[in-house]
């Protein structure tokens, strides 16, 4: 399977659109750099979590297909992600995988910026929106913890990818809004968006129960021990 096949739907976004992307991305580098969040990952052990967790994220991401050209399907795992670093670590950790697909020419560069804004910031930012709500607004307990963010968490943020791309390709004129609604868009939320919320809830149900610690929006006095 070669990258144009399969390749990321930015690819195919006119040229326009991908110095918007790049715009987008020094503007999140920059509050990146603000946040502090970055000081973290000096610290040895957090530093190899994070490189482990990226790892595994990349090999997801090698697992795709796709119906057209620029419309692939595959696990993002920017839910867990986020549930593990934080809305900025993740997106940095998204931008790093894709990063290293572009490298091995399983994507193109130039439309890297549109790329990192659509996979990795959006989902991310989904799932932080939907964890902090739970946060504010609900009962702290287990169960509401792992349901909220690990399934309908992801599965959110994986439905908002899908329709933002829908959105893109039909305004770009890549593909027709009718064709996008029947051959992509129910496959890229519905369906995806299920897959993702199975992954992403077992894979942060098994953290919070065994390694909380890897789990930085999680603390298991306030979820667990207090109960």
């Amino acid at each position: 399977m070669n990258s144009t096949a399969l390749g990321f739907s930015a690819s195919l976004l006119p040229e326009s659109f991908h110095l918007a992307g790049w715009l987008g991305v020094a503007f999140l580098a920059w509050r990146w750099l603000q946040s502090g969040d970055w000081r973290r990952l000096g610290e040895a052990d957090w530093l190899n979590l994070f490189l482990g967790a990226t790892v595994v994220v990349l090999g997801l991401w090698q697992i795709r297909t796709g119906v057209k050209p620029g419309l692939a399907f595959h696990l993002y795992g920017l839910a867990a992600l986020t549930l593990m670093f934080g809305f900025w670590r993740a997106t940095f950790a998204g931008a790093l995988v894709l990063v290293v697909n572009a490298a091995f020419g399983r994507a193109s560069w130039a439309p890297l910026g549109v790329d990192v804004l659509l996979m990795a910031a959006l989902p991310a930012a989904v799932s932080w929106g939907v964890c902090r709500f739970i946060e504010r607004r609900l009962p702290n307990h287990f169960f509401i913890y792992v349901l909220g963010n690990g399934f309908f968490g992801a599965a959110l943020s994986v439905v908002a990818v899908g329709l933002v791309t829908t959105a893109l390709m039909a305004v770009a004129g890549v593909y027709s809004l009718d064709y996008l609604l029947t051959q992509y868009t129910p496959y890229a939320t519905v369906l995806l968006g299920w897959a993702e919320a199975f992954s992403t809830g077992m894979a942060v149900t098994v953290m919070a129960v065994y390694r909380p610690a890897w789990l930085e929006t999680f603390d298991d006095a306030r979820y667990i021990r207090d109960k």
